[in-house]
């Protein structure tokens, strides 16, 4: 039986510092991602696979962003793929600067010159309600081992600072408090070491996708973290397994810079569609 060639699906493939993503346009169409394509198309042996999804919509602003993890979840900040939508976006414009809507609210990215893009991240989320977390507790020093700190980012996260961030068991960290009791919608999870003045060694466990190069969101966390905790200022060079960031805790929110990169585009067969719808 033949399939209709129409009913292919166009993507991009891109990352920043090995953070990996599809990416979806499906401006001026009805939407079509379900918990089943994203699970089809994050297999990295059957299917494309990427840390996040992230569909790109018709929005209020110059577009819309609607994130899901590789396990299906979804999720309302991706940093590191709304600066790689906002490198796409302008460059299809020839703007320097766009606006973008998500669950996290209206987020502003600019290019920041050497093929660097900046993006606001918005105001860190200081209430335990709003993290969430499950009760009422000292978010600077969780009771738990280790003492981490809670921080929200449109999405929850757990910092552990350690003596020596590659010596942790990062997976250990990850398969134990990312779903912890006290994180409802679970979380995320950095174990960092401070490693010179506003420098940082950090890695990453990312709530339904598991060790990833780096993360947007997550480095926002940390740099908030760690100015709270009195150990850098609130301008910081983040050091991942993927690259550095650069992450700036300013008074309208936490901006983060580093690099983008289109990898390829392709389309999705009907076939692969099918098989996945």
């Amino acid at each position: 039986m033949e399939t209709d060639p129409t009913s292919q699906m166009p993507f991009m493939k891109m990352h920043g510092l090995g953070n990996d993503f599809v990416v979806l346009d499906q401006r001026g169409q009805a939407p079509a991602v379900s918990e089943r394509l994203v699970a089809g198309l994050a297999d990295r042996h059957r299917g494309v696979g990427f840390d996040q999804l992230a569909a790109i919509s018709d929005g209020a602003e110059d577009a819309h962003l609607t994130f899901y993890n590789a396990d299906g979840s979804m999720s309302a900040a991706c940093g590191n793929a709304t600066r790689c939508v906002a490198r796409y976006l302008m460059d299809e414009t020839g703007r320097d600067a766009v606006r973008l809507t998500t669950d996290r609210g209206v987020l502003e990215a600019v290019d920041a010159g050497g093929g660097l893009v900046s993006v606001n991240m918005g105001a860190p989320q200081l209430d335990w309600r709003d993290i969430p977390l499950s009760h009422d507790m000292d978010i600077d020093a969780l009771p738990i081992d280790g003492a981490p700190m809670a921080t929200g980012m449109g999405n929850p996260h757990c910092t552990f600072f350690v003596e020596n961030a590659e010596a942790e068991d990062l997976q250990a960290y990850g398969q134990r408090y990312e779903t912890h009791e006290f994180f409802p919608e679970r979380t995320n999870v950095q174990v960092v070491s401070l490693t010179g003045p506003n420098s940082l060694r950090v890695r990453v466990w990312e709530r339904g996708v598991g060790h990833t190069l780096a993360s947007g969101s997550s480095s926002c966390a940390v740099a908030v973290a760690a100015a709270r905790r009195g150990l850098t200022d609130r301008q910081v060079t983040l050091h991942l397994d993927g690259g550095a960031l650069s992450v700036h805790w300013t008074d309208i929110g936490v901006w983060m810079t580093g690099p983008t990169m289109h990898v390829f585009s392709g389309t999705l067969t009907p076939a692969f569609l099918e098989a996945w719808s």
